[in-house]
C-alpha cells in the first residue's frame, strides 16, 4: 500500500486527472441507465420499428433529409419540437419512437422534450446516421434531375 501512496503524491497531476476521469464514468453511466429513453444501435432499432410498429424520426435540416433519410422515417424539426409543434406526430404518442440525427448528439435533449410532451416509447439512434451508414443499412435519396 505504501508505494500506491507514494505514486499518487509523486504524480498528483496524473491522479487528479484519473480520478476525474472515473467519476466521470460513473455520471455518464448512471445518467444513461436513468435516462428517460433509451439509446439503441441500428439493428435494434429496425427491429423496434419493425415489431412494434414504430417509426424513426428524424430532426436534421430539410436539404440533410431530403439528401438521405431513412425509409418511413418521418422529419420535424428541432425547433418544433421546443415549440411543441408535433403535428402528425401526435398519433404516435403510444408508439416507439426513434430520434435520429447526423451523430448522435443533439437527439438527447429533443428525446426529453418528447417525453415530457408525453410520449411514451421514445429512443435515440446510437451515433446517429453515421452508425446507420457504417451498418450499410439503406437511406432513401432524392432522384437526381438528369
Amino acid at each position: 500500500m505504501q508505494p500506491f501512496i507514494e505514486f499518487l503524491s509523486n504524480n498528483m497531476i496524473m491522479s487528479t486527472v484519473w480520478v476525474g476521469l472515473f467519476v466521470a464514468l460513473i455520471a455518464l453511466t448512471i445518467k444513461q441507465k436513468t435516462a428517460a429513453y433509451n439509446v439503441l444501435s441500428p439493428n435494434q432499432a429496425t427491429a423496434l420499428i419493425n415489431h412494434e410498429d414504430g417509426t424513426f424520426l428524424d430532426i436534421r435540416s430539410r436539404d440533410d433529409y431530403k439528401n438521405g433519410h431513412i425509409t418511413g422515417s418521418l422529419h420535424i424539426l428541432p425547433s418544433e419540437i421546443k415549440a411543441n409543434n408535433f403535428g402528425e406526430l401526435e398519433k404516435f404518442k403510444q408508439n416507439p419512437i426513434v430520434l435520429v440525427c447526423k451523430s448522435g448528439q443533439t437527439t438527447p435533449e429533443y428525446a426529453n422534450l418528447l417525453v415530457k410532451a408525453g410520449f411514451e416509447k421514445v429512443s435515440i439512434l446510437k451515433d446517429g446516421l453515421i452508425s446507420w451508414n457504417e451498418a450499410n443499412l439503406p437511406l432513401v435519396r432524392k432522384k437526381k434531375k438528369k
